[in-house]
């Protein structure tokens, strides 16, 4: 019998998961040594991923990946780790193979992402209940993390975000605007080099993205992604890709638009070794939207 590409990346998951599940109904006196393995091993594969060359692999075997992290929150729903691990991937996975050709289905999955993200937060005051409130209790609330925290903070930051970005509409998604500022200041008080500076990458598209009529800040969303660079060397591409997109495209600067995705396509994709899939991502986006420059621009230099 033969398999395709893509049953034998879900026969992989499969074995995957039931040694992960063998590991977990040992014996219960370990319980939490056997919890902690398996997150460590999660995360292992996480980190894996990031290193992929080939973006096909990563797209057919993650929504195994997925659902494997979904059964194991149901045995264990208060792991913090897993609850990351599923925020994290769910909302990478939206956005590196979702957002720009299936944006109701990433915008769900953002928004699973999100409910995860809050549920790992929730271990010291309740997330969801506390971003439903006021700014003021909520602030207070976000004062009680620590760098500890600054992991969950920045992936439900990060899916949350983008959930916000795909219900633009949304009375709901406007009112959390606030709420999700005060989340990200609170990460770059914490550990603003956290990810290869990406707490200021978060913050310089939340400003750029949004109209000066509600807080939108050019000038101020450009320090942010400058930091982003530093933090980076100028080596996560994705960083550029997100400041043409909103930075370039924002101040209305073509020339300055085209120079940072050409020079996107040409940079190499292995170095930092753990951005190599975000990087080579990072030269499919910069494609995409360098076809779309006469959209965005019209023909005028």
């Amino acid at each position: 019998m033969s398999y395709s590409f893509r049953q034998v990346c879900v026969l992989c998951w499969f074995f995957i998961g039931m040694g992960l599940f063998c590991l977990l109904i040992g014996c219960a006196p370990i319980k939490p040594m056997r919890v902690a393995a398996v997150a460590l091993t999660v995360q292992d594969v996480a980190h894996a991923a990031a290193r992929q060359n080939d973006p096909y692999i990563v797209k057919e075997g993650t929504p195994a990946y997925l659902m494997l992290l979904d059964g194991l929150i149901e045995a264990y729903p208060q792991n913090r780790e897993l609850l990351i691990a599923a925020c994290q991937a769910n909302a990478s996975y939206a956005s590196s193979f979702l957002e720009d050709e299936e944006g109701e289905r990433a915008t769900r999955l953002y928004q699973k992402a999100k409910r995860y993200g809050f549920r790992a937060l929730s271990e010291k005051v309740d997330f969801a209940q506390s971003a439903s409130g006021s700014l003021e209790d909520f602030s207070a609330g976000l004062a009680l993390f620590t760098k500890r925290d600054v992991p969950a903070l920045f992936w439900t930051a990060n899916a949350w975000a983008s959930w916000i970005s795909g219900n633009i509409g949304s009375v709901e998604a406007m009112g959390d605007l606030p709420f999700l500022e005060a989340t990200i200041r609170r990460i770059l008080e914490l550990e603003d080099s956290y990810y290869f500076g990406g707490p200021h990458l978060l913050m310089g598209i939340f400003l750029a993205a949004k109209p000066a009529a509600i807080g939108g800040n050019l000038p101020a969303a450009k320090q942010h992604f400058e930091r982003a660079f530093s933090y980076g060397a100028g080596k996560v591409l994705m960083a550029k890709v997100y400041y043409a997109q909103y930075y370039a495209r924002g101040v209305k600067d073509r020339v300055l638009f085209e120079q940072i995705l050409r020079e996107v396509q040409t940079a190499p994709v292995d170095d930092p070794p753990d951005m190599v899939l975000g990087n080579v991502m990072a030269k499919e986006k910069a494609n995409r939207l360098l076809d779309k420059t006469e959209e965005y621009f019209g023909e005028t230099l």
